[in-house]
């Protein structure tokens, strides 16, 4: 990265390319980018001082560029991309970059049929306030970081959506997986709920040996056909694991539970202010990678609550 200077984004108003805009500017690259429509994502992005054009043309991208990044909804023919061959410069998709941009940090991957946005900015937050610094990259906006979608750290942590349509997660090499659920969705690209178990079986093989796979022990699709070649972390609500939450009540607007850590008290009473059942796996998720890496229960806790 340290040899580029100038990157266009080429449909920058999405929710992932748009944190990748971000991360370039805050690391002081000149950036540029198009999309068709304006929104409220690249009025924040003219603000922090891209560039930002309506409409994709071939004049649109600098001359001088040193990198184009585009979505994976822009096909290979667009002017924009075409003008990035021309000029012979790299030209990346946004999953290719993340992959790139990754390989220099301990990347904690969030993947799963359900659940990538909530657990990534829960994860993100309790790192965050456990003092960890973590640079985040999530598909939804945060109050609690500056840029919402994004947030830059200086630690060597990375905390990312993997996203497995197309199997684009594979660009990733994750020191820390979690797999939050497996069902059989993106059947436009995927033949059967195997044929997704296994995208998600060789992206859990790209773990080193010291890495870590955090998976949902209630998820049928998981359990039994993920093969883990490395430490696991489990988490349940309905059977032993590593981590399980016990006593749940559900109240207006929030639910409350207790956490085991390998069958001994580690958390009581956790106030969670968002329903559903869904929402404590999530957490559950969170917390024990968060563990992994070393946070405080009591920071946990307090983030989580937060």
């Amino acid at each position: 990265m340290d040899k580029i200077s100038k990157v266009h984004f080429i449909g920058i108003g999405g929710i992932g390319m748009s944190a990748c805009a971000k991360l370039m500017k805050v690391l002081k690259k000149e950036v540029t980018g198009s999309d068709v429509y304006p929104s409220e994502i690249t009025e924040e992005l003219e603000k922090m001082g891209v560039k930002i054009f309506r409409g994709h043309s071939f004049e649109q991208v600098p001359d001088d560029v040193d990198l184009v990044i585009y979505s994976s909804a822009v096909p290979e023919d667009n002017e924009e991309r075409k003008k990035a061959r021309e000029l012979r410069v790299t030209e990346l998709s946004y999953f290719e970059f993340l992959g790139v941009y990754s390989r220099d940090k301990f990347t904690i991957a969030v993947s799963g049929t359900h659940g990538k946005s909530t657990t990534t900015a829960m994860l993100g937050k309790i790192l965050v306030d456990a003092g960890l610094d973590p640079t985040v990259i999530v598909g939804s906006k945060l109050k609690s970081f500056e840029h919402g979608n994004f947030r830059f750290g200086k630690s060597k942590y990375l905390v990312v959506e993997a996203c497995e349509y197309k199997a684009n997660f594979l660009h990733l090499d994750p020191n820390i997986l979690i797999i939050t659920n497996i069902e059989a969705e993106h059947l436009d690209y995927y033949k059967s709920l195997e044929d997704v178990v296994a995208a998600f079986q060789r992206l859990a093989d790209k773990l080193p040996q010291d890495g870590t796979l955090v998976y949902n022990a209630d998820d049928l699709a998981s359990v039994e056909m993920i093969e883990p070649r490395t430490e696991t972390l489990s988490y349940s609500l309905e059977k032993e694991a590593t981590f399980e939450a016990k006593n749940v009540k559900q109240e207006p607007g929030k639910q409350c539970f207790d956490v085991l850590k390998d069958g001994e008290g580690y958390l009581a009473e956790v106030n969670l202010a968002v329903p559903g059942k869904f929402n404590i796996y999530n957490a559950l998720s969170a917390i024990s990678a968060a563990d992994r890496l070393g946070a405080k229960p009591e920071d946990i806790k307090k983030s989580i609550q937060g």
